[in-house]
């Protein structure tokens, strides 16, 4: 099971970028999908959240009303769509799985391995 991101790039503030995640392999259900950024010096943070089956979303409040989490549930992929950015977004961001397994009866989660998006003043 791996969870592959894209979609991360450099961009003018007040611009949009759109990241993408996607899990292959796994056979287990999913809990939860988040994306996670780190800042350059400072901790990982949550940026979203969202449920695979009601699509309850949540955000951070330094991002909330800019960007938008989704999935697609047949894909097991989701996205992160980006706008009006600000270079106080420029960071590595992480997408993060929280998968729950019926045969072994454990939760686990995995990590994207990252994508930097770099946000120019």
């Amino acid at each position: 099971v791996q969870l592959v991101e894209s979609g991360g790039g450099l961009v003018q503030a007040g611009g949009s970028l759109r990241l993408s995640c996607a899990a292959s392999g796994s056979t287990s259900s999913i809990n939860v999908m988040c994306w996670y950024r780190q800042p350059p010096g400072k901790q990982r943070e949550l940026v979203a959240s969202i449920t695979p089956n009601r699509g309850s979303t949540n955000y951070a409040d330094s991002v909330k009303g800019r960007f938008t989490i989704s999935r697609d549930n047949a894909e097991n992929t989701m996205y992160l769509q980006m706008n009006s950015l600000k270079p106080e977004d420029t960071a590595v961001y992480y997408c993060n799985i929280i998968f729950y397994s019926d045969s072994l009866h454990i939760q686990y989660d995995l990590w994207g391995q990252g994508t930097q998006v770099t946000v120019s003043s």
